[in-house]
C-alpha cells in the first residue's frame, strides 16, 4: 500500500442555536416535574459552557442524525468536487436514527447522487475515527481515490424526560424514591448534536491539506466490562442483558433503550488505558511528544483534562499544555463527532503552516477502546 491519503477539506453542522446551562432542562424537560438535583454538579464539572440540540425551544425534532449528516457532507461540495464524486461514503455513530438500515445507507439515501461503497462504523466515540481509518485504508490501499467520512450524533430525544417518565411512575407505583438513576442522568448533561464531514483523497489539494501518516486503534474489551452502554441492562456480575430479551413493558419500566454509564469504572480506567494505549502507538510509530505541534484530545469534561496531563506526565509522555486544542466548553460533548469539530475548527483558525504535526486522540468508554491519528501539514 504506497498511496498516500490527505485530508483536503472539513465540514461541520451544529443544529439551532447554542444552548446555554440554564436552558437545558427547558429544552430536555424536568423529569417527574422536578428539577434535576445532579444537573448542576455535573456541569461544573464538565465545564460545557453551550451545546447543540436538534430540537426547538417548544422540544420539536428540527433534524435526524441522518440529515445532520447530510447537511454537513454537502458543505464539502465545491467547484472541484459534486457529490457524484464521491466513491465511498463512511459513516460513524453512537445513535442512528434506525437499527436498520445502516446509518450510511440512511444518509446516502438523502444526498441523491449516485451509486457509491458504503460503510457504516458502530460504537461510541470511536466510531467516527472508525469511519475515518475505513477511508484512509480505502485509499491507502488504492481501491478508491477518494473517501467522504464522517462522525455524527442526535443523542438530544434520547435524553427527553417523557423518554423517563414509565420508569419514574414504576418506582412511584413500588413505593420507591422516584428518582433516575445517576448512571442516566449523568449523561442527560452531558452530550449534544452535531455531524462533520471529512474529505479524504489520494492527493492533495487546495491552500491546506492534511497527511494521514498513521492510524492505530486498540480495545480492552478482553480484560474490562461494560461501562457506557444502550439497549440493555448491565447485571450483578457485570454482564448486560440485550432488549430483546426483556419484555416491552420492561422496555417501558426500566428505560432500557436509555445511555447508561458506570462512573466508577470510568474514573478507574479510562485515563489508565488511555495512556497506555497512547504510548503504544506513538513507540510503534517511534515519536515522541517533542514531535507533536498540536494534540487534539476528544475528553467529556474539562475535569478529565488536567488528570489526562499529569497521567502522561507521570508515564514520560507530557504534552505541553499549549500544544492543546480543545472546544468541548462551546460544543459540548458531541460523541463521535467530537474529533471532527476540533479538527474543523483548528483547521479554519489560520494557525495551522507546513511540517506542523496532529495528534488525534479519541477514548471510548463503551468497553475501553481507544483510536489514534497522526496527521502532517503539506
Amino acid at each position: 500500500m504506497s498511496a498516500k491519503v490527505y485530508i483536503n477539506k472539513i465540514e461541520k453542522f451544529l443544529p439551532n442555536n447554542p444552548v446555554s446551562n440554564d436552558e437545558m432542562e427547558h429544552i430536555l424537560g424536568e423529569i417527574n416535574n422536578t428539577p434535576s438535583k445532579s444537573r448542576r454538579l455535573i456541569l461544573r464539572n464538565n465545564g460545557i459552557k453551550t451545546r447543540y440540540y436538534a430540537l426547538d425551544q417548544q422540544q420539536n425534532v428540527t433534524h435526524n442524525n441522518a440529515q445532520l449528516t447530510a447537511i454537513a457532507i454537502n458543505k464539502l461540495v465545491a467547484d472541484d468536487f459534486s457529490l457524484n464524486d464521491v466513491e465511498i461514503l463512511s459513516c460513524g455513530t453512537s445513535t442512528p436514527d434506525v437499527l436498520l438500515p445502516s446509518h450510511a445507507a440512511m444518509v446516502h439515501g438523502l444526498l441523491k447522487n449516485k451509486s457509491v461503497e458504503l460503510n457504516s462504523s458502530s460504537g461510541i466515540c470511536c466510531s467516527g475515527m472508525n469511519a475515518l481509518k475505513y477511508g484512509y485504508l480505502a485509499i491507502k490501499a488504492e481501491t478508491a481515490k477518494n473517501a467522504v467520512c464522517t462522525g455524527s450524533e442526535r443523542v438530544s430525544t434520547w435524553m427527553m424526560a417523557n423518554k423517563f417518565e414509565a420508569e419514574i411512575a414504576n418506582l412511584e407505583a413500588l413505593e420507591e424514591q422516584p428518582i433516575l438513576a445517576f448512571k442516566k442522568d449523568f449523561l442527560r448533561w452531558m452530550l449534544s448534536d452535531g455531524a462533520g464531514a471529512m474529505l479524504l483523497e489520494n492527493q492533495p489539494k487546495g491552500s491546506l491539506s492534511l497527511e494521514i501518516l498513521w492510524m492505530e486503534n486498540y480495545s480492552y474489551a478482553h480484560e474490562l466490562e461494560t461501562c457506557m452502554y444502550a439497549g440493555g441492562e448491565k447485571q450483578a456480575n457485570g454482564s448486560v442483558k440485550a432488549w430483546s430479551e426483556y419484555s416491552v413493558e420492561e422496555w417501558k419500566n426500566e428505560s432500557v433503550f436509555s445511555l447508561k454509564q458506570d462512573v466508577k469504572i470510568l474514573d478507574e480506567f479510562i485515563l489508565k488505558k488511555g495512556v497506555e494505549s497512547m504510548g503504544n502507538a506513538m513507540q510503534k510509530h517511534h515519536i515522541n511528544p517533542n514531535d507533536i505541534t498540536y494534540f487534539l484530545p476528544h475528553i467529556s469534561s474539562i475535569f478529565f483534562k488536567d488528570k489526562l496531563y499529569e497521567s502522561f506526565k507521570n508515564a514520560g509522555l507530557e504534552i505541553a499544555k499549549e500544544k492543546w486544542f480543545i472546544n468541548l466548553p462551546k460544543v459540548g460533548n458531541v460523541g463521535s463527532a467530537s474529533i471532527y469539530l476540533m479538527l474543523e475548527e483548528l483547521y479554519h483558525s489560520n494557525k495551522l503552516k507546513s511540517g506542523d504535526t496532529i495528534m488525534l486522540s479519541v477514548p471510548e468508554s463503551g468497553r475501553f477502546s481507544y483510536a489514534y491519528a497522526f496527521l502532517k501539514v503539506v
